[in-house]
């Protein structure tokens, strides 16, 4: 194999210097972005951000985006592949225990708002029940 014809590249200062601005304004995005409720996509906004950092380290740091691109494929395929086992973990930990419930509802949110429901019917019983002063 000649390995003469294969030299290392140089990335430029000025790309350097934006890519790291760039992670810059996204590691600031990611902490503004967790500072807002947003529900159920505050981990897939998350993961969606940590990507878009991922993919700027391994392009310009790493230099994939001038390497053999065999390379980037293998990377490329092994960022697909955690990605589907990440989902998956995901989804099971989102329905927990949540196996024989067909709502679209999941099992923790209905103990909060049945919760939330009895809260203020358990405050008026134990009002009731108290003895009234003075007798």
């Amino acid at each position: 194999m000649d390995h003469a014809s294969h030299g290392h590249h140089i990335t430029p200062k000025s790309l350097l210097i934006k890519v790291f601005g760039s992670l810059i304004l996204l590691t600031i995005l990611t902490v503004a972005v967790s500072r807002v409720h947003l529900g159920a996509l505050n981990v897939p906004v998350a993961i969606a951000i940590a990507v878009v950092k991922m993919m700027l380290v391994v392009t310009v740091f790493m230099a994939v985006k001038w390497d053999n691109k065999v390379n980037a494929l293998v990377i490329g395929l092994s960022a697909l592949f955690v990605s589907i086992f990440l989902i998956f973990t995901l989804f099971d930990t989102a329905y927990r225990g949540d196996l024989s419930n067909v709502d679209r509802v999941p099992i923790s949110d209905q103990q909060r708002q049945q919760s939330a429901e009895m809260a203020p019917a358990d405050a008026g019983a134990a009002a009731s029940e108290m003895p009234a002063s003075g007798h």
